[in-house]
């Protein structure tokens, strides 16, 4: 690309995001997200997330600057350079997961993750769930919190927050992970291909409620979940080449 990227910016709410914005725009102008060839995206993890599922069918490359607090999938603030630093960014492509949940009522309801599907108990009694991969029983029945699916890109959140495994992101597995089991008690999860299909039977769904989420969307009283990697929608995120994804995921299984 010869001439200078034109660059639509997006920000959170909080006054650090929104004065980075003021000034970003002014120094490098700002066109619609129709009109760009690429998202700047100011504000934290949570935001990035916000920003991939609105813009998901834009096709359009989304770097990221941290002004909120983790930043994982952000890259530094600095306000000077982003043209250069854009012009050399690298790609990361993402694949999200692709949740079709069944209510008790028997709707049928669809969301995407990116970086987990979880399943929780919304009572006060434990969740009790049956796990299926590829159609075939591995686990009758899982007394627990919840349970959860995770990418590679999101295994370093919920997931690990879980006691989830850490996952590199070229390696094309997904993590299922248990949350606060207690039945059987030593079942710590499993490390599964990304092109298998997770099957989350709920177990007595009327005296042991469940909830659904794919990232931000909530579903209620599930009975039964299929989760599975949607490999149709890549997300590509860019990343300065001294703050890569790929090299930060892999630091974090040596943190102490």
């Amino acid at each position: 690309m010869n001439r200078s990227p034109k660059i639509c910016f997006l920000a959170d709410e909080t006054e650090k995001a929104r004065e980075a914005l003021s000034f970003l725009e002014k120094r490098y102008g700002g066109v619609p997200h129709s009109k760009a060839d690429a998202i700047v995206a100011l504000g934290g993890d949570g935001f990035m997330l916000q920003t991939l599922h609105k813009h998901i069918g834009d096709e359009l490359p989304v770097y990221g600057m941290n002004r909120g607090t983790v930043g994982f999938l952000m890259n530094k603030y600095k306000k000077k350079d982003l043209m250069k630093r854009l012009s050399k960014a690298q790609k990361i492509i993402l694949h999200p997961l692709k949740m079709k949940a069944v209510t008790a009522k028997g709707k049928v309801k669809e969301a995407l993750a990116i970086n987990e599907v979880s399943l929780l108990r919304s009572a006060r009694q434990a969740a009790a769930i049956r796990i299926n991969v590829n159609g075939q029983e591995k686990l009758s029945e899982l007394i627990c919190d919840g349970i959860l699916v995770s990418t590679p890109a999101g295994s370093t959140a919920y997931n690990l927050s879980a006691h989830g495994p850490i996952l590199p992101l070229t390696s094309n597995v997904l993590a299922l992970t248990p949350i606060s089991p207690f039945r059987p008690r030593h079942w710590r999860g499993a490390i599964l291909p990304s092109h298998v299909s997770v099957g989350l039977d709920i177990l007595q769904h009327e005296k042991r409620p469940v909830s659904a989420v794919a990232d931000f969307t909530e579903i209620k009283n599930v009975v039964s979940v299929e989760v599975q990697e949607d490999r149709s929608v890549g997300l590509t995120l860019l990343f300065d080449p001294e703050y890569n994804l790929e090299d930060r995921v892999l630091n974090e299984q040596f943190l102490v």
